[in-house]
């Protein structure tokens, strides 16, 4: 019940803005502590009803003067650039302040026996004084404090937001580079599929259950941000076979992949295999020529060696059928995911000659088990 009845308060005090008043009471509280030199005559000064009702004029009337500089001269004008007729308004207003404050003096010594002169040791020849020494430098303060509090407020609040709006952007892109990939992924694949339907229709149907479950594996297994690294290696894995089934004995495979237990690190989803994609793609059309494939994949400390080898001849123009012809999408695309997802916890270097592509990519990867499986945001 007593959690209940203080969340209560609390919720009235923020809704009503009641700390707004307590911040400025204790504001006033302070300048007048720091002018007088001692929080215990300030203190004692409040016994006095012509001392509360000085003090009460300090803090309403520049509170009201703040707040609608703030929020009605500081919307209306300074948000919208023009910056003279605010900062006019402005120093009208602490002027106004200023004046209203200095007025209060005497109303406050209308609940005295004394003048205003007598209480607050006014010389009646110089009044004004009590305006240029006391009114007026706390009306500059207070207003320069609040507005200070307002702008860096603002500041704060913008770079929530651009920041907020920097990591939908990021998302948003993360999640269009991978719709991109996908049909890239079943662009590639199919067209193999293709290649085979008249060369061996039973190898083509084999080809097909493989396929459906790599599908499998991307709708349904992969639609996190990370996914566990083992599953991601399985993938590759199968992949690998089905590019392989369409391979002549004029083939050599060299496959080296980590056997990972449980507790696995995390990768982000479909960032090796458009390397893995690149490499069949380059394999050399001259049936002379011997074609071989080398990966390389481990894991140390953290950190994902990925090596990737495959003999190439870019002289020779891959003759795909009518139609079909490869953009190098996927390969742009994984450059872009590997700089939005590990940006500084990466490097790739990519060596291209006249007979040899050479991939290797080197990532630090998390740590966290993906037991329940969790969404990491970038």
């Amino acid at each position: 019940m007593e959690v209940v009845n203080k969340n209560s308060v609390l919720s009235f005090i923020e809704s009503y803005k009641l700390h707004h008043i307590l911040f400025w009471a204790c504001y006033h509280f302070v300048w007048w502590t720091v002018y007088t030199g001692s929080p215990s005559e300030v203190l004692e000064s409040f016994e006095a009803t012509h001392s509360v009702i000085k003090y009460l004029g300090y803090v309403i009337y520049q509170a009201i003067g703040i707040y609608f500089c703030l929020y009605v001269l500081m919307p209306k004008y300074l948000i919208r650039g023009k910056y003279f007729k605010f900062f006019t308004y402005v120093i009208f207003v602490v002027v106004a302040m200023a004046i209203l404050i200095c007025s209060n003096y005497f109303l406050a010594a209308s609940f005295s026996d004394s003048s205003a002169y007598v209480l607050f040791n006014i010389d009646p020849a110089t009044p004004v004084t009590i305006f240029k020494n006391n009114a007026l430098p706390s009306c500059i303060s207070a207003m320069t404090l609040g507005m200070s509090i307002k702008l860096a407020k603002n500041w704060v609040a913008s770079q929530k937001r651009q920041q907020l709006l920097e990591k939908e952007k990021l998302e948003t892109e993360l999640k269009f580079l991978k719709s991109q990939f996908n049909p890239h992924f079943l662009f590639n694949t199919i067209n193999s599929i293709f290649v085979l339907i008249n060369k061996n229709p039973e190898m083509a149907s084999e080809s097909l259950v493989k396929f459906s479950n790599l599908l499998r594996y991307q709708l349904y297994e992969c639609n996190s941000t990370y996914i566990p690294l083992k599953n991601e290696l399985a993938y590759i894995e199968s992949f690998i076979e089905l590019e392989n089934l369409r391979q002549n004995d004029n083939f050599d495979l060299e496959l080296n992949l980590p056997k990972l237990v449980e507790d696995t690190p995390i990768i982000a989803p479909f960032i090796l295999i458009p390397f893995i994609e690149n490499a069949f793609k380059h394999l050399s059309e001259d049936a002379e020529q011997k074609k071989w494939i080398s990966l390389h994949v481990s894991v140390e400390n953290g950190q994902l060696y990925f090596e990737l080898s495959n003999s190439a001849n870019f002289e020779i123009l891959h003759h795909m059928p009518e139609g079909i012809s490869y953009s190098g999408l996927g390969l742009k695309n994984v450059k872009r995911r590997l700089y939005l997802v590990y940006k500084d916890a990466h490097s790739v270097i990519i060596k291209k000659s006249k007979d040899i592509y050479t991939v290797k990519l080197q990532l630090t990867l998390a740590k966290e088990v993906m037991a329940p499986l969790k969404k990491i945001s970038i």
